[in-house]
């Protein structure tokens, strides 16, 4: 390689290893990183401008707009009492359903947004029944950074694998003929909840019907939570029919975005919960957009002094010989790479590598899935893979107001992560990897 492709490959892996430590914030960190490969000639500034997908950002913000209203309609509290009630008033039940809501929200919400809005009204309900606070916390964790990958919209991997190979909406339940991340992701969840629950939450607290029929919610303003819930159903079948309307899917989440916001706007004092399009620009996760558009430019400087061609050219060998053991271990590495990697790099340097491969002549889809799949349930393994799971355990040790030891963290953290990962790697090489592998 030459000099500016070695300074290249250095700058990024420096970069990655703070965001990994932490010492310096990685939206910080991402974007000197860019500053420092401007300046040293992988690309100029235009470039680095031009390598970022924005039509993934504009996918970003508008359904956190969206999801913002959602968060304020107070239908978050409804479905957890509903769960409550669905639950019996069995702790451990009530657990897995929450559980469930969450990964069923996290398919449509940010990953971080969705824990924002569940653990709150998921605290008064295990108080209520007496459930310890950190693994019911720490569950609500683990099913949103699960789930968000297996649709289009919940997650910025599946994002990325839409900007990289164009995977569209419907791509994410059916194609090529096969069920895709949806449909295993979901029955990978609905098992992994079912093992959790023999695991650890059979037994935990005491069951309390009357606990659980006394507690009651209501959705404060109707009007406000039909035209927020409508716009996001709006959004979400706009979206699936993309190709239809023959637009980018970060145009139609713009327009739905503000759509939504105009309405409220419009109506104005007759939505007397309906927070202002003020407060709800604050409430954005703006540190986050500018951490993942550094990030796009970051590898975005990897493919243009070909870089990951390179890594490509590496790697190729080992698909050519033996396609499924080569898709084997791109699993089981990633797995613990991204237990202490921050996921969403690690994912979409490995979408552009593969991408590379299969210029080569390497079937890629299979490897795609696997690494979006691997790259999402690594993730779960500590906080450092996920940041999600890390304001999900603030939360619970504020509840309790005690530390959360690493040994406590991964005595579910650990359980968790292994049985996703091997109900998913199962499905992952009898639908995906051993047909492409004949």
């Amino acid at each position: 390689m030459s000099l500016l492709q070695w300074l290249t490959l250095g700058v990024f892996a420096v970069t990655i290893a703070a965001v990994v430590i932490n010492r310096l914030d990685a939206t910080v960190a991402a974007l000197l990183g860019v500053v420092v490969m401007v300046w040293m000639g992988t690309m100029n500034e235009v470039e680095a401008a031009q390598l970022v997908d924005w039509n993934v950002m504009a996918i970003l913000v508008g359904i956190w707009i969206i999801a913002g209203y959602f968060g304020k309609t107070g239908v978050p509290s409804w479905l957890s009492v509903q769960s409550l009630k669905l639950s019996g008033g069995k702790p451990g039940l009530l657990i897995m359903v929450l559980s469930m809501l969450t990964g069923l929200l996290s398919m449509f919400i940010d990953n971080v947004v969705c824990i924002l809005m569940m653990a709150p009204v998921a605290l008064p309900l295990a108080r209520a029944l007496g459930i310890p606070a950190t693994p019911l916390v720490l569950m609500i964790g683990f099913s949103a950074n699960f789930m968000g990958t297996a649709l289009l919209l919940g997650d910025l991997p599946p994002q990325m694998l839409h900007s990289v190979a164009g995977a569209e909406f419907f791509d994410f339940v059916w194609q090529h003929g096969r069920p895709s991340s949806f449909p295993i992701l979901m029955i990978t969840f609905v098992i992994t909840l079912a093992f959790m629950y023999v695991y650890g939450f059979r037994k935990i607290g005491k069951p309390s019907a009357e606990g659980a029929a006394s507690i009651k919610a209501e959705i404060p303003d109707p009007t406000f939570a039909w035209i927020v819930c409508g716009m996001f159903v709006l959004t979400v079948i706009a979206m699936a029919f993309r190709e239809q309307f023959g637009v980018k899917l970060g145009f139609i989440a713009l327009t739905g975005g503000i759509i939504t916001v105009l309405i409220v706007e419009l109506m104005g004092e007759r939505l007397k919960e309906a927070p202002s399009f003020e407060h709800i620009v604050q409430e954005l996760d703006w540190r986050a957009v500018f951490f993942y558009i550094a990030l796009f430019a970051l590898v975005g400087g990897l493919e243009k002094t070909h870089i990951l061609e390179i890594m490509a050219n590496w790697m190729r060998p080992m698909f050519a010989q033996n396609y499924a053991l080569g898709a084997t271990v791109l699993y089981w590495v990633t797995i613990p790479i991204v237990g202490i990697v921050e996921h969403d790099a690690y994912i979409l340097t490995f979408l552009n590598m593969i991408k590379e491969m299969g210029g080569q002549g390497i079937p890629p889809w299979p490897l795609w899935w696997v690494v979006l799949w691997s790259g999402t349930l690594g993730s779960n393994l500590t906080v450092a893979g996920a940041p999600a799971l890390y304001v999900a355990l603030r939360i619970a040790e504020k509840e309790e107001d005690r530390k959360v030891s690493l040994r406590e963290f991964l005595s579910w953290s650990l359980a968790f992560c292994l049985i996703s990962s091997l109900v998913c790697y199962v499905f992952a090489m009898l639908i995906w990897v051993l047909p492409y592998a004949n």
